[in-house]
C-alpha cells in the first residue's frame, strides 16, 4: 500500500530515500497537477522552484514533466531561491501556485514540497485537503498522467524583482548613511546572493560567512538558532560588525546576533520591529502572531492602540491577514514574519535587513532597544521546550488535553484557549501553550512568565502536567 502524504503546516516533509522517494514525489506532485487543472482546466502556470538540497534539480525537472503531462506550463527557477522569492513570483508574474521543493530548517536528509496558492499565501487546510484526496485518486487511476501534448517549459529567474521589491520595503539608505557593518550567513541556503547583494549594492559594507552551496549544510540542520552561529559570531568580531544576519534552508526564518555577540530569540524580533514599523511607517492597522508568540506584543499592542490578532500555529493564517492589509506585521516565535504590503509569506531576508534599518535609524543596538520596550509595557520571559512521549504517555496525556484545570501551579487559570492545542493564561499573566506534533510523539510546550524565576517555575510546572 502507497504510504500516506499529509500536508502539515508547512506541507509533506520526509527523509530522503526513505518515504521522500521518487516514486512518492510522482504521487505528491500529480495531486497537486490535478487540483491545480480542477481549478483551471485551460492555461495554468505553476512555479517550480528549490533550495539547495540534494537531488533539487532532478526533483524539479521531473515536476515539470508531470504539470506538463496534465496540460499545465511550468515556470522554473533555474538556481535554488528563497521562499519568499517564490512567494512574489508567482503574483508579480500571475502566475497559478508554487511546487516549491524544500525542507527548510530540516537536517540535511529531509526533502519536502511546499505548495502555495496563487496569492503566494501557503496552501489553507481546505486545499492541501483537496490535493491528498487527489493523490489517493491518481493511485487508483493508472492511466493518470498520460501527456496531454508537450507544453514548453519555461525558465524564471525571481531574484531581480523580487530584491527591487526589497528596495522598496527597506530604508537601505539609512543603512548606508549609518556606516553599519553586517555579517551575512545564508547557511548555505537559498538566501546566498540575496541578503549580501542587495546591502553591497546600496553602499552597505557586509561580510558573509557559509556561502557556498553544500547539500549537506556543514552537517547540521540549516536552523539560525543560537547554538548554529558561531562562524556568525567570529565573523562579526573580525569585521566589527553591529549586527549579524541568518536565515535557513530556504530563507524563510530568520536569526539575529546583536553588536555584543547576543543572540536575540524572534519572539523578541517580532515584537521589536512592530513597535519600530508604528514609529517609522505609522503603520496602526494591526498585529497578527500565533498563539505560541510572546504576549509582548499584546502590551505593544495595547500601547499603541493597534488591534490584536491571535492565530493558530501555521503561516498560511497571518498571510491571509496580510492579505486582507489587516495588520502592518504578522509573525510567530519560530522565527517568521511579513509585514504590511509585502508577500503573505515568511520572509527571512526582509526580517534580517528590517532589523538593520532599526539599528541604523534609531542608533541604537537591538538590545538596547528592547530595554526600552521593557521599561515601557514590562518584561517578559518566553521559551519552547520539546518532550518525547512513550506511546502510554502520550494516550494519557492526548485525553488531558481536553480537560479544563482551574488553577495551574497555584494559580486561576483565567483563559483557557483551544486555537491550536490547550494554551492555559493564568491570573499573573503567565501562560503555558502544550501542541502535540503531527508527524512524530512529541509534545511542544511553550512557556512565558514575566520573571525569569517565575519561567523556570512555570516550565517545572509544565513539564509536571505532561507526566503526573
Amino acid at each position: 500500500m502507497p504510504t500516506q502524504i499529509k500536508f502539515g503546516t508547512s506541507g509533506w516533509r520526509a527523509v530522503m530515500a526513505e518515504d521522500f522517494t521518487f516514486a512518492n514525489v510522482r504521487r505528491a506532485v500529480t495531486g497537486i497537477a490535478r487540483y491545480v487543472a480542477a481549478q483551471k482546466p485551460q492555461g495554468a502556470r505553476v512555479i517550480v522552484g528549490r533550495d539547495p538540497r540534494f537531488l533539487g534539480e532532478t526533483f524539479c525537472s521531473m515536476a515539470a514533466e508531470i504539470l506538463s503531462a496534465h496540460g499545465i506550463t511550468p515556470l522554473v527557477a533555474s538556481e535554488p531561491a528563497p521562499t519568499p522569492a517564490l512567494s512574489y513570483a508567482v503574483i508579480y508574474n500571475k502566475a497559478d501556485g508554487i511546487i516549491n521543493f524544500t525542507a527548510s530548517h530540516n537536517p540535511p536528509e529531509y526533502n519536502g514540497i511546499k505548495f502555495s496558492s496563487s496569492d503566494g499565501v501557503p496552501a489553507l487546510p481546505e486545499v492541501t485537503k483537496k490535493i491528498e484526496a487527489e493523490i489517493i485518486a491518481a493511485d487508483s487511476n493508472l492511466s493518470d498522467g498520460t501527456s496531454k501534448g508537450s507544453l514548453k517549459t519555461e525558465s524564471l529567474d525571481p531574484k531581480p524583482d523580487y530584491l527591487t521589491r526589497l528596495r522598496e520595503t527597506v530604508d537601505l539608505n539609512a543603512v548606508r548613511k549609518a556606516g553599519l557593518k553586517v555579517v551575512f550567513d545564508p547557511m548555505f541556503g537559498a538566501a546566498r546572493g540575496y541578503s549580501d547583494e542587495l546591502l553591497r549594492g546600496a553602499g552597505v559594507q557586509v561580510a558573509t560567512v557559509h556561502d557556498s552551496r553544500d547539500v549537506l549544510f556543514g552537517g547540521h540542520a540549516p536552523e539560525p538558532d543560537d547554538h548554529l552561529l558561531e562562524t556568525l559570531r567570529e565573523k562579526m568580531r573580525e569585521t566589527g560588525a553591529q549586527i549579524g544576519v541568518a536565515t535557513d534552508g530556504d530563507a524563510d526564518r530568520f536569526g539575529i546576533v546583536d553588536a555584543d555577540g547576543t543572540f536575540l530569540q524572534p519572539n523578541y524580533i517580532i515584537a521589536l520591529l512592530f513597535d519600530y514599523l508604528v514609529e517609522s511607517r505609522g503603520w496602526k492597522n494591526g498585529v497578527a502572531k500565533s498563539v505560541a508568540t510572546t504576549n509582548l506584543i499584546n502590551a505593544l499592542a495595547e500601547k499603541h492602540g493597534v488591534e490584536l490578532y491571535e492565530t493558530p500555529v501555521g503561516f498560511k493564517y497571518i498571510g491571509e491577514l496580510i492579505m486582507q492589509d489587516k495588520i502592518a506585521i504578522g509573525g510567530e516565535e519560530s522565527a517568521g514574519l511579513s509585514i504590511r504590503h509585502h508577500v503573505p509569506e515568511k520572509d527571512g531576508v526582509l526580517a534580517g535587513l528590517l532589523c538593520c534599518e532599526a539599528v541604523a535609524n534609531r542608533g541604537k543596538s537591538l538590545r538596547d532597544q528592547l530595554k526600552e520596550i521593557s521599561n515601557q509595557v514590562g518584561s517578559f520571559f518566553p521559551q519552547r521546550e520539546n518532550f518525547r512521549l512513550t506511546p502510554e504517555v502520550k494516550t494519557k496525556f492526548t485525553e488531558k488535553l481536553k480537560s479544563n484545570p482551574h488553577e495551574f501551579l497555584g494559580h486561576k487559570v483565567s483563559e483557557v484557549v483551544r486555537k491550536d492545542g490547550l494554551k492555559l493564561v493564568l491570573n499573573d499573566g503567565s501562560w503555558v501553550c502544550y501542541r502535540l506534533s503531527g508527524t512524530e510523539p512529541v509534545v511542544r510546550v511553550y512557556s512565558e512568565a514575566r520573571s525569569e524565576e517565575g519561567l523556570k517555575n512555570l516550565s517545572a510546572a509544565a513539564k509536571n502536567w505532561i507526566f503526573e
